[in-house]
């Protein structure tokens, strides 16, 4: 759904053994997230963002 390109940093790191690192990204059917409601609202590091769906099958994300 979204996607972003981060800086190389250590997070590009090889894993040390033992250690999974964690995926690229996470792929999650729309459907699944509102479950039939029009607006989902997600808690990102303390701060409440809303996304919705429009009448045209938009998405559109406001903090």
């Amino acid at each position: 759904m979204f996607a972003a390109t981060l800086p190389q940093s250590t997070h590009d790191a090889a894993p040390r053994p033992g250690h999974a690192s964690p995926p690229a990204h996470r792929q999650v059917d729309s459907d699944k997230l509102f479950g039939g409601a029009l607006e989902v609202r997600i808690d990102h590091l303390g701060q409440e963002y809303r996304l919705r769906q429009t009448r045209n099958g938009k998405l559109i994300l406001t903090k």
